[in-house]
């Protein structure tokens, strides 16, 4: 069996920011700007965005203390263990995120391959055969760029960053060139009623746009292969949040101020549009072949630091060893790769991207996002101050803020997708015990003895 010494400390603080900051953009915020603006019509949907930012940040400060005292490939994995308790509820939380990760990563995967095919039919019209045929292609080409060592991996990442951030500021510079104030500070009537529906319409757009911060923690999951981790990887996260939520700040209200938020609500395109206005037709079309090429990016970021997650599991004994297997030339977990890979390939034929969105995020807020802020006052109370290399500033006020926010956005998504969330976690937990009790592990070993 191979050791976590066994990967390559191949990533400095350049190469993980930017692939943090490549994770998030992704096709995201292209196609999330519309069910924004339906959910909170009007200039107020840049509200959204700042509780996205807000959300991110206080769930940041969790991943970078947990991320600089426990610098190990996996990431959440390795957390909940630690935190529960390696030899018992650590056990069962840890099986529980590996369960969700084999099928919420390969989502993930697949929103970002499903979304570069709906861009694609702006520059040429796709039958949804076509369209799906174009997704699962992306999802194989990214796991074939994979397929070399971490330092190869970093320097790609860098290209890929550049072509972002410039496609970003291009973007901005555009907006601000031809900003029309009065046309992006319209607001409907009743905009401030501030009633329930005011808040029930910032819940679902916040659903959206913390789909597109998704990736912050993407250092994290890697933390077997960063140099410097302890000052590195909290580093990167907070670096990479507050680029990127001034960015699409920036940009959504560009956008507004260029085409009318009636308008934009039901854009299938809005960023090709965008840009047809500012600069022209011919230009709409390079544009969205820079969005492809973002997207594609995102998906290459996504996919690296969640080959990783199953990785971790197999090596501690918690799920399938073939998955502990590093490639013996190139120092990396491919059966893993390979594995989220083809599922993510047979996702990306099978589903719709609004379905993939939501159920992505009700899948994690339990076990993940709220069960690690959780973890995290757990390890406060039982480890010493010198095993935190980084301590969040207020502690524990982003992390209750985290706890709050992350509830919200589960109840957001929706009582089927809760439903479903829920169901998921009990046949997980089901599975467990099954598992456990023919393995003769926790709860089960003391009754064997």
């Amino acid at each position: 069996m191979n050791s976590p010494e066994k990967l390559e400390r191949g990533l400095g603080l350049k190469e993980a920011t930017a692939l943090n900051m490549i994770d998030m953009v992704g096709i995201g915020p292209f196609i999330v700007i519309p069910f924004v603006i339906q959910a909170m019509p009007g200039p107020q949907c840049l509200l959204a965005w700042i509780a996205g930012a807000l959300l991110s940040f206080f769930d940041a400060c969790v991943w970078a203390e947990l991320g600089a005292a426990m610098p190990e490939a996996g990431g959440s994995y390795v957390y909940l263990r630690e935190a529960y308790g390696p030899g018992r509820w650590g056990r069962f939380m840890s099986f529980l995120l590996i369960w969700q990760t084999m099928i919420q990563a390969p989502l993930v995967m697949a929103s970002a391959a499903i979304g570069f095919a709906q861009y694609l039919t702006y520059l040429h019209p796709l039958s949804w055969i076509q369209q799906k045929a174009a997704a699962g292609t992306v999802v194989v080409l990214v796991v074939f760029l994979l397929y070399r060592r971490i330092a190869a991996v970093g320097k790609i990442s860098m290209a890929i960053w550049v072509g972002v951030v410039g496609t970003m500021a291009w973007l901005i510079w555009g907006g601000a060139t031809h900003f029309d104030v009065h046309r992006a500070f319209t607001f409907p009537a009743g905009a401030w009623s501030f009633s329930w529906i005011f808040f029930a319409g910032l819940g679902h757009a916040t659903v959206q746009t913390i789909y597109s911060y998704l990736g912050y923690y993407n250092v994290a999951t890697l933390g077997g292969e960063v140099r410097e981790p302890k000052k590195n990887i909290p580093r990167a996260i907070f670096i990479s949040i507050f680029g990127i939520a001034v960015l699409y700040l920036a940009m959504q209200t560009s956008i507004l101020g260029v085409v009318p938020w009636q308008e934009a609500q039901h854009s299938s395109f809005i960023v090709s549009t965008f840009v047809e206005r500012t600069y022209g037709a011919n230009w709409a079309a390079f544009a969205t072949g820079l969005i492809l090429f973002i997207a594609f990016g995102s998906l290459f970021s996504a996919t690296l630091g969640y080959s990783r997650v199953p990785y971790a599991a197999a090596l501690d004994g918690n799920f399938f060893s073939i998955f502990v297997r590093v490639h013996p030339i190139k120092r990396f977990p491919h059966v893993s790769l390979l594995a989220l890979g083809a599922a993510a390939f047979i996702f990306s034929l099978l589903f719709r991207l609004s379905f993939v969105i939501s159920a992505i995020l009700a899948m994690r807020c339990l076990i993940q996002f709220i069960g690690q802020s959780v973890g995290l006052g757990l390890l406060r109370r039982r480890w010493p101050r010198e095993r935190f290399p980084f301590r969040m500033w207020f502690y524990p006020v982003p992390v209750v803020f985290a706890i709050l926010g992350w509830t919200a956005i589960f109840v957001s998504t929706g009582g089927r997708l809760m439903a479903a969330a829920l169901a998921f976690v009990a046949l997980g937990s089901i599975i467990y015990l099954g598992r456990a009790r023919l393995l003769k592990q926790w709860p089960f070993e003391e009754a064997s003895a």
